[in-house]
């Protein structure tokens, strides 16, 4: 049975010291002060950390060396699509997954991109799988947008919206045009009810008033969020607000604290290339802070390579984290964010082996991965492992 020895060990949870980690196929066995009797030894390491996780992303859709007009995050025929799946224009031989996975990111959602009113199916991904059918570990919602992008397609086929109002209307459209017609089911008899047929889209529609699938919703500025809360309050919508880089006063993060709305918070270190980010700031993360709303940080890879995750949570430094608290952020409450955080994102036993060995402090510039396991698997090893 492999294990490791690590002088400092983040479990996603805590910190231990001199620790060793065992572990058998592509789970944990053990995490002790203890060495294990047998086994084979894969190394001695400074820090071991658990997988990074992405929980915003459209790596393998926007893919390196590649021209962006041969992007796959936006299908531009409609302005609302419930039924593209982001899982089939993923392809696994971007080389941006080896990037990521060197700097052990090891798992992203990756979603459409944010210029449909309603863009497709979310999917929650590894990036060292052979293809994409091997890649898929679970769904985390819809993804939607509101604000300045859905606005700004006029150009893209289909009837578009020219403004916020326009946008948001559709949706609404929408949104009420499957009600009535669940509210006429709910009252018809079983005959009648036969002959209430719902589209496929409409059961997507569906799904989402009944809370049973999360909309994952593109918002940047302040009244952006509020016309999303309006349409939360009208049909009872679960969602998350993906991004909020905007939101420069402490009102609006409060109001989803109360509504139990989570934040997919980010990306931050990108340029603000437009009016959804006049107020753009790394200063903002203390009103996120002292709202207490629940929320991941995310990449928005390619606008922040997937690989840079670890290097963006300095910020939080800044405002007051520790470096547990930083790698608790991209590894075990990243995967709470997305459901997966039964399975990993924490170095317990019972948990997926998907960790990285580390031959400094990894807040240290010049520290990096020299091992990184996923799932009990050696993805990397640098030359300078023991």
């Amino acid at each position: 049975m492999p294990y490791l020895f690590a002088e400092k060990l983040y479990t996603g949870t805590d910190v231990r010291k001199r620790t060793y980690l065992s572990f058998d196929d592509a789970t944990i066995v053990d995490v002790s002060p203890k060495k294990p009797a047998g086994g084979t030894s894969i190394g001695e390491f400074a820090v071991v950390t658990p997988a990074f996780i992405d929980p915003h992303s459209h790596i393998g859709l926007y893919r390196a060396g590649e021209p962006q007009s041969d992007g796959e995050g936006n299908e531009k025929t409609r302005p609302m699509l419930f039924l593209p799946d982001a899982l089939d224009s993923l392809q696994m031989d971007d080389p941006a997954f080896t990037d990521a996975i060197e700097m052990g990111v090891l798992y992203s959602c990756i979603v459409p991109g944010s210029g449909n009113i309603v863009g497709g199916l979310s999917a929650v991904i590894r990036h060292f799988a052979k293809n994409s059918s091997a890649a898929l570990i679970g769904r985390a919602g819809v993804k939607a947008a509101l604000g300045y992008n859905p606005m700004s397609t006029r150009t893209w086929k289909g009837e578009r919206p020219t403004t916020r109002m326009g946008a948001v209307g559709m949706f609404r459209e929408k949104l009420y045009q499957v009600k009535d017609k669940m509210d006429r089911w709910s009252t018809a008899s079983k005959k009648e009810q036969a002959k209430i047929e719902f589209s496929a889209e409409e059961r997507v529609l569906r799904d989402l008033i009944e809370g049973k699938t999360r909309l994952r919703t593109h918002v940047h500025k302040i009244d952006d969020i509020a016309a999303l809360l309006r349409l939360v309050d009208t049909f009872g919508l679960r969602v998350t607000v993906e991004h909020a880089s905007d939101v420069n006063q402490p009102e609006i993060f409060a109001a989803l604290k109360k509504r139990n709305i989570p934040v997919a918070y980010g990306p931050l270190d990108a340029f603000a290339y437009k009016v959804e980010l006049r107020h753009e700031n790394w200063r903002n993360i203390r009103h996120l802070l002292d709202s207490g709303v629940s929320f991941g940080l995310i990449t928005d890879h390619p606008v922040v390579p997937s690989r840079n995750l670890l290097l963006t949570t300095r910020w939080f430094l800044r405002c007051g984290y520790t470096r547990q608290q930083a790698i608790e952020l991209i590894s075990r409450k990243n995967a709470a964010f997305l459901g997966i955080e039964k399975t990993v994102g924490t170095l317990e036993k019972g948990y997926w082996a998907s960790f990285s060995g580390w031959n400094g402090d990894p807040f240290d510039l010049a520290a990096f991965p020299v091992t990184v396991y996923g799932e009990g698997q050696c993805l990397y090893r640098s030359q300078s492992v023991r």
